[in-house]
C-alpha cells in the first residue's frame, strides 16, 4: 500500500543542481540507480507511517467485540481506545529531539524495535492488562518512529523542491492509514477475529526493520544538542494528561474530578512549557519555530482535517451499526468509496500543489471537505435517506478535500525547516495530527447532537479555509 501510493507520486530529486551537473559527466549510471533506490526508500518510510496510523485506528470498529471477550467496563473500553494515542501524542516532541540528536535512521530502528515487540504482544494478549500495556508501548515506539521517518526523509531529499514534492505525498499517508485501519480491522474482525486485525502491524514493522539498513540513508546526528529533559517531561505529561481528561468526557461530566483533575493539570503543565523553554539554551521546541504564521496555519489545518475525518468515521460508524443495525462488515464496506477517492485525490494533490501553491490547495481542500461534512450533517445521519443519496456524496467530497488539505498542509508546515530540525518538524506535525483531534473531538461531542457536531465541524473548516486565502508575511525560524 505504501509503495503504490508513494513511489509513483514523488518526482525524486536527491541532488542539488551542482551535484546533478557533476553526476551527468562523472557517474550517470550511479545517478540512474539512485532514483529507483530513493523511491523504494520513500515507499518503505511511507509504509511505516501508514502502519503507525493503521495501528491507531485498528481497534475502533472491533472495540465492541474486544469489550465482550474481556468483559470490559465502560471505563476500560475508553482507556483501551485511547491508550495508543496517549503515549503517541505525548512523546512525539521528545521523539523528534531524539531523532535529531542521534540520527534519523538510528532512532527509526530503535522505535521500530519497541513498536514491533509491543505489536507482537497485542494480538496474543490474554487479558485487558496485557493489551493495555501493549497499546501504551506501541504508542511510545510510534512516537519515535514518526519523527525519525521524517528526519530520514529530509536526508533522502536534500533539495527543497524534491522535499516539498515528497511532503505533498507524505501528508496524505496518515489519513490513508486511518482509513485502512477502520476498513481492514472491521473486515478482518468480522471474517476472522480482532486479534488478526492487530497482527498486521508487527508483520509490516518486521519487513521495514529488515529493509531499513539496505534502503535508508544514514543521517548526521546533532550530538551537541541537549535532550531538554524538563521540557520533555512538561510536554509529555501535559499532552497526555490533557488528552486523557478530554477522552473521559465521553463517560463523565465535565465538572467531575475524573475530568477536571487531569485536564487542569495537563493545561497547567502545557502553560508552563513555553515559560521553561524560553529559559532553556537548547529548547525542545524553540519558540521561534511557531512564529511562522504559515506554519501555524498549516498545523491548524492538519489538526482540523484529522479531527473532521475522525469525527465523521466515529459518528457514521455508530449511526450505521446502532441506528441502521448494520453489521461491522457492512459498516466497513460503506467506507470503501471514501478510501478509493482518497487514494485517487492523493495522487493528484502533489502535482496540484506544485502548480497552484500549497496555500491555495490547503484552502481549496478545506472548502471541499466543508461541503462534504455539511452534506453529511444535513442528510447523512437521516435513517430514512438512502446511503447513496445521504452519506455517500458527503464521504466522497470529504475524502477529496481531506487529501488536498493534508498534502498541501504538510508542505506548508515543513517549508523552510533546516535539516537539523527535521525530527522536530516531524514531531510537531504528528502532534497536530494526534492531539488536535482529541481536543477538538471532545469539544464537538459536548454539543450532544451528531448532526450539530458535523455542522460545527463544517463551519470550522470554512473558517480556516478563509484564513488560508489570506497571505501572511512569513518569518523564518
Amino acid at each position: 500500500m505504501g509503495r503504490n501510493t508513494a513511489s509513483t507520486d514523488v518526482d525524486v530529486d536527491t541532488t542539488t543542481t551542482h551535484d546533478r551537473a557533476a553526476a551527468t559527466t562523472t557517474a550517470p549510471a550511479g545517478t540512474a540507480r539512485a532514483v529507483p533506490r530513493a523511491r523504494a526508500a520513500f515507499a518503505l518510510l511511507g509504509t511505516a507511517q501508514i502502519t503507525l496510523i493503521y495501528t491507531l485506528a485498528a481497534t475502533t470498529v472491533p472495540l465492541p467485540r474486544i469489550a465482550h471477550d474481556f468483559a470490559l467496563q465502560r471505563a476500560d473500553v475508553i482507556l483501551l481506545s485511547a491508550a495508543y494515542g496517549l503515549t503517541f501524542a505525548g512523546l512525539l516532541l521528545f521523539g523528534g529531539r531524539l531523532a535529531d540528536r542521534h540520527g534519523g535512521r538510528r532512532a527509526l530502528t530503535a522505535g521500530l524495535l519497541l513498536f514491533t515487540a509491543a505489536s507482537l504482544a497485542a494480538p496474543l494478549a490474554p487479558g485487558i492488562d496485557t493489551l493495555l500495556a501493549a497499546r501504551f508501548a506501541q504508542g511510545a515506539g510510534a512516537a519515535l518512529v514518526a519523527p525519525a521517518a521524517m528526519a530520514v526523509l529530509r536526508a533522502l531529499f536534500p533539495s527543497p523542491a524534491a522535499y516539498g514534492r515528497a511532503m505533498a505525498t507524505w501528508g496524505g499517508l496518515s489519513v490513508l492509514g486511518a482509513t485502512a485501519g477502520n476498513l481492514l480491522s472491521g473486515v478482518v474482525s468480522a471474517l476472522l477475529s480482532w486479534r488478526w486485525a492487530l497482527a498486521v502491524p508487527p508483520a509490516v514493522a518486521l519487513v521495514v526493520l529488515v529493509l531499513a539498513p539496505r534502503l535508508l540513508p544514514d543521517t548526521t546526528p546533532s550530538r551537541g544538542r541537549s535532550l531538554d529533559l524538563p521540557g520533555a517531561v512538561l510536554a509529555t505529561a501535559g499532552i497526555s494528561l490533557a488528552s486523557y481528561g478530554l477522552v473521559v468526557t465521553d463517560a463523565h461530566p465535565w465538572t467531575s474530578a475524573t475530568v477536571l483533575v487531569p485536564l487542569l493539570a495537563g493545561l497547567l503543565l502545557l502553560l508552563a512549557f513555553p515559560l521553561v523553554e524560553r529559559r532553556t539554551r537548547d529548547p525542545l521546541l524553540p519558540p521561534r519555530f511557531l512564529l511562522d504564521r504559515s506554519r501555524v496555519g498549516a498545523l491548524a489545518a492538519i489538526a482540523l482535517t484529522a479531527c473532521g475525518t475522525a469525527t465523521t468515521f466515529v459518528l457514521l460508524s455508530l449511526h450505521f451499526q446502532q441506528v441502521l443495525d448494520w453489521s461491522p462488515l457492512r459498516t466497513s464496506t460503506a467506507f470503501v468509496p471514501y478510501a478509493v477517492v482518497l487514494i485517487a485525490a492523493g495522487r493528484l494533490a502533489g502535482p496540484l500543489t506544485a502548480r497552484r501553491g500549497a496555500r491555495a490547495v490547503t484552502a481549496g481542500g478545506l472548502a471541499v471537505a466543508a461541503v462534504g461534512i455539511a452534506l453529511l450533517a444535513l442528510a447523512g445521519l437521516e435513517a430514512d435517506v438512502p446511503y447513496a443519496l445521504g452519506a455517500l456524496p458527503g464521504l466522497v467530497l470529504l475524502a477529496a478535500g481531506s487529501a488536498g488539505s493534508f498534502a498541501a498542509g504538510a508542505v506548508l508546515a515543513t517549508e523552510g525547516v533546516p535539516a537539523s530540525q527535521a525530527g522536530l518538524a516531524g514531531g510537531v506535525l504528528n502532534t497536530a495530527m494526534e492531539f488536535g483531534p482529541t481536543a477538538l473531538f471532545a469539544l464537538l461531542l459536548t454539543l450532544g447532537d451528531d448532526a450539530a457536531s458535523l455542522a460545527a465541524t463544517a463551519v470550522a473548516f470554512t473558517a480556516v479555509a478563509l484564513l488560508h486565502r489570506r497571505r501572511p508575511a512569513r518569518s523564518r525560524p
